[in-house]
């Protein structure tokens, strides 16, 4: 029923209708020669706002055709490099449904008489090498819409309901404004945000390293950026928003923002606060609250990790869906540039607390060589998070040959979490345990990063030299309470033990790292050169555990020296690379390899022992590219790596605030080294607006780090890290996607197919386990946008997926599964609204699970908008409208299958206002558009 439910919501999302079309034709020629001229671009604008229509190319013999226009009165713009403009005003009724302009001929700019100069509109779309550029003004800019509107426009970009950006087939992670970062990485506050009348240019392009940017040397590591282009006299003066939401079930919104524009300075400032699930403003909030190693929940304990998200860096701009959140959020942001451009400031400040409370609900089988242990789990939790930042970043010109740029940024976090466990485990139907714990742990972490690069060109083209130099500081303090009680049954399913743990425990973790590279490169030849470099770098960290016993009075004063241990790790490399560049035409290789010699000291300072170890790194590098065109290239690279066991791996310390799940460290641990070979081609048409993507990746690695678990009859297991020496773990993705315009109903399509895949090994009991685990999917989209009329998008596939362990081959996790995403917005007359938005997921049951899964969910909105610049919006909207939502997660790790329920937001409704307002450049938009159309 939820499928056929939802098969009927997306097929009557997309909103067409027939209507009459009429056709252009024609074909361009020089007016002396009487030469096709081909390639001439071909416009057709509309005639009371010269905003653009349509728009193509002539094909190789000059000739042009435009279907499916609209009736109105319109004019056609013909331009080619080094020719006059050609205008020419028609119109488009019901008594003509094709316009054949016949051959139009086109005069030399140096020979056209200056009584007879035809003045058009600019160019719509210009491509400057690897750039893309827009012209804002050739595109309709309706009142208080914002950036984000104008992409929607723009051939070959495309922004979902969520403002994530994809853009000739690519993601775009990265907006600016004027070429500077605004708020870090976050594109939606630039998007959704800047009014799009004050935009001018609007260019896309692929943003260069800093190294490359500086060397010219191109090394292959690009990202898709836009780059919005401000108008000179929309650089002064102040616009934001205030969006405020009461809701059913005590939920509520409200965010705000605010930005002020002086010349070359911007001042901007945002605050959310809200229940709802929603943190930040926008789709990637990645960047706004943190960098630099991470200290992260995990199971109540701390978790030190390198991973730079942690529960307010959420990919959608929403917490991890796992509870129901409070969040409150704030930043600041100025950035100005003087000394004629010479100097330049970027700073942020970002504050944001996360509280969650909810439930979750755990089945789990570990599958061992004699046979299958499946426990369950019931959590209560309650967490809150706490954090602030501060960066910035200057850049100076010292003089024409030389540039300094230094960062530096400081995060300071308190954490308090709060979790209640109860849970069992069974083998054969039989109970082997019973467990309780109660976990609580209060933390306060300082984290602190500087960066600094000097870049000088030498006399001779091309040679250059640059220093590079990292610092970071990282210290975290934790106590908290771990109290659990177990109790273990015999074959007849009789108790015949049990065990009570009652500890206080304390963890100071301090890391600090110094990381620096000089490189130096030199043209060999006109399409050869060398880099070379070489690095220093010191690293030293320490973690002290303790755990503390009660003791009859009450206090915790009895040190558990088995659950304590104090280490430190100390390390120093150096590194030295050479990597050849060859750049010839369409080709460009890059080849080389870097090495490190690394000197490692494990300290316990416990027992004053200490370990020391010497180690040679090895990093070779080799990558094609080919350039067919500025919009169609095919890359194929080798990268090889070594890394070094972690503080967390190698400590010799028991952790045990999961008591039925022990960790260990092993300080025998040696590095391992991965091999990647990555391969991708695109291509791009800017008029068909046609893409195409294949990429794979393919990576094994050799003396990996893998766990090695001992679980006994009672179901108490015991982790310990350790290299696997005659196996090699790997994994792989391939993804082929294409998308293409459609001319019927300026419809959009696209299809994609994935792959990806791991094995993994592990020991268990003592016996090696081989995981192999894929997931094959597919999805076919339709989506369609017609300015100020319609918006919507369509995409639905299935998936599979298998999970096989070598020590159970008898049973697997294989199982179908399908998804599907539909949206719309009608915008109808008298300034209303009307939308809606869904997803389907469906998992089947499988021989671990015998269950399926189904999950359909249905948002819908109505708004409409009130005054004459439309600047103020009132809507109503249902969250979760049929009350479907259920917080569900499978999958397979090594020789553990897990699914988890959990607690979740569901179905609300909500009222919310939204109120923008701007004087941007001496007026409002409205008086803007209208002196713009009066001219």
């Amino acid at each position: 029923m939820r499928l056929s439910l939802f098969i009927v919501f997306c097929f009557s999302s997309i909103y067409t209708f027939a209507q009459s079309s009429w056709v252009l034709k024609g074909s361009v020629t020089d007016q002396a020669s009487g030469a096709n001229l081909q390639y001439t671009t071909i416009s057709v604008l509309r005639a009371k706002d010269s905003t653009l229509v349509k728009f193509t190319r002539a094909n190789e013999q000059g000739n042009f055709n435009i279907p499916d226009l609209q009736k109105g009165k319109l004019f056609l713009l013909i331009t080619y490099p080094g020719y006059a403009d050609y205008v020419e005003h028609f119109s488009l009724d019901s008594t003509k449904t094709t316009i054949d302009f016949g051959r139009i001929k086109l005069t030399l700019k140096a020979t056209l008489l200056a009584d007879v100069i035809i003045k058009g509109k600019a160019v719509a779309i210009k491509i400057k090498g690897d750039t893309t550029e827009f012209n804002a003004s050739a595109y309709q800019i309706q009142p208080n819409s914002k950036v984000e509107d104008l992409l929607k426009q723009l051939p070959g970009i495309q922004v979902d309901k969520d403002g994530k950006i994809t853009a000739q087939g690519q993601a775009v992670n990265k907006v600016l404004v004027d070429g500077e970062e605004f708020f870090g990485d976050d594109p939606t506050l630039v998007t959704k945000n800047i009014r799009g009348d004050m935009v001018d240019k609007v260019q896309l392009y692929d943003k260069k390293s800093d190294q490359a940017a500086f060397t010219g040397i191109d090394d292959g590591k690009k990202e898709k950026t836009i780059n919005i282009k401000l108008k000179e006299d929309k650089k002064n003066g102040y616009f934001g928003k205030l969006d405020l939401g009461g809701a059913t079930d005590e939920f509520y919104q409200a965010q705000g923002m605010f930005n002020a524009f002086k010349g070359k300075k911007k001042f901007s400032a945002y605050g959310t606060l809200g229940n709802n699930g929603k943190l930040g403003l926008g789709w990637q909030d990645n960047g706004k609250y943190g960098s630099g190693n991470d200290i992260q929940f995990q199971d109540g304990g701390i978790n030190v990790t390198s991973n730079q998200n942690d529960a307010l860096d959420s990919y959608d701009g929403k917490y991890n869906g796992e509870g129901i959140p409070l969040a409150r959020t704030g930043g600041l942001h100025y950035d100005s540039k003087w000394n004629n451009d010479k100097e330049s400031i970027n700073t942020n400040y970002k504050i944001g607390s996360l509280s969650v409370d909810g439930t979750k609900s755990t089945l789990s089988q570990n599958n061992l060589p004699t046979g299958i242990i499946n426990s369950n789990s019931d959590e209560s939790f309650n967490n809150y998070l706490f954090k602030q930042k501060l960066d910035a970043t200057y850049q100076i010109k010292l003089d024409s040959t030389s540039t300094l740029k230094v960062s530096a940024d400081g995060t300071a976090k308190n954490s308090n979490t709060q979790n209640n466990y109860i849970g069992s485990s069974f083998a054969n139907d039989l109970l082997l345990n019973k467990s309780s714990r109660k976990l609580s742990n209060d933390s306060h972490d300082k984290i602190f990063n500087a960066s600094l690069f000097w870049t000088k060109k030498l006399k001779k083209t091309g040679r250059t030299l640059s220093l590079n130099m990292n610092e970071s500081v990282q210290e975290s303090k934790s106590n908290g309470f771990l109290k659990s009680e177990n109790n273990f049954f015999n074959t007849k399913g009789i108790q015949d033990s049990s065990q009570v743990i009652d500890q206080f425990k304390t963890n100071i973790i301090k890391s600090s790292k110094f990381t620096s590279n000089l490189a130096y490169t030199e043209p060999l030849s006109k399409s050869l050169s060398l880099i070379v470099n070489y690095g220093f770098g010191i690293s030293n960290s320490s973690a002290n555990r303790k755990s503390f016993n009660q003791s009859p009075d009450g206090n915790y004063a009895y040190l558990d020296t088995l659950y304590s241990n104090n280490y430190q790790l100390d390390q120093i490399s150096n590194l030295a690379g050479a990597i050849l560049n060859f750049k010839k035409d369409k080709t460009l290789i890059n080849f080389g390899t870097k090495a490190a010699t690394i000197s490692f000291d494990q300290k316990n300072v416990i027992n004053n022992t200490s370990y020391k170890r010497n180690f040679i790194n090895w990093n070779p590098q080799v990558s094609y590219q080919y350039k067919f065109s500025q919009q169609k290239s095919f890359r194929i690279a080798y990268t090889g790596n070594t890394s070094q066991p972690n503080i967390d791996q190698i400590q010799p310390v028991l952790i045990n605030t999961d008591p039925l799940n022990i960790r260990i460290g092993n300080p025998d641990l040696k590095s391992s080294f991965n091999n990647r070979i990555d391969i991708n081609y695109n291509s791009y048409k800017v008029l068909s607006g046609q893409s195409i993507y294949l990429g794979g990746a393919y990576n094994f690695t050799s003396n990996a780090i893998i766990n090695s678990v001992d679980t006994d009859p009672a179901g108490k297991s015991t982790y310990k890290s350790m290299n696997l020496t005659d196996h090699q773990t790997s994994n792989y993705y391939l993804y082929v996607g294409a998308s293409q315009k459609l001319k019927f109903q300026d419809l959009y399509a696209g299809m994609n197919l994935n792959s990806n895949g791991n094995t993994y090994y592990s020991y268990v009991n003592g016996s090696l386990n081989k995981t192999q685990s894929n997931t094959y999917s597919g999805q076919l989209s339709i989506s369609k946008y017609q300015e100020k009329k319609f918006e919507g998008r369509l995409s639905f596939g299935p998936a599979y997926t298998t999970s096989q362990s070598s020590l159970q081959k008898s049973t697997n996790d294989n199982g179908w599964g399908l998804n599907g995403q539909s949206y719309f917005t009608i915008y109808l007359p008298g300034k209303f609204e009307i939308g809606s938005d869904a997803s389907y997921e469906y998992r089947g049951k499988t021989q671990s699970f015998n269950t399926d899964f189904n999950l359909f969910l249905l948002n819908a909105r109505i708004s409409r908008k009130f005054l004459k610049s439309e600047s103020l919006k009132f809507s109503i909207s249902a969250n979760d409208l049929l009350n479907q939502n259920v917080g569900f997660n499978r999958n397979a790790n090594g020789n553990m299958i897990t699914q988890t329920s959990y607690t979740t937001i569901k179905r609300y409704f909500m009222a919310s206002i939204v109120w923008d307002f701007n004087k941007m450049g001496g007026g409002t938009a409205k008086k803007q558009l209208t002196e713009k159309t009066n001219k």
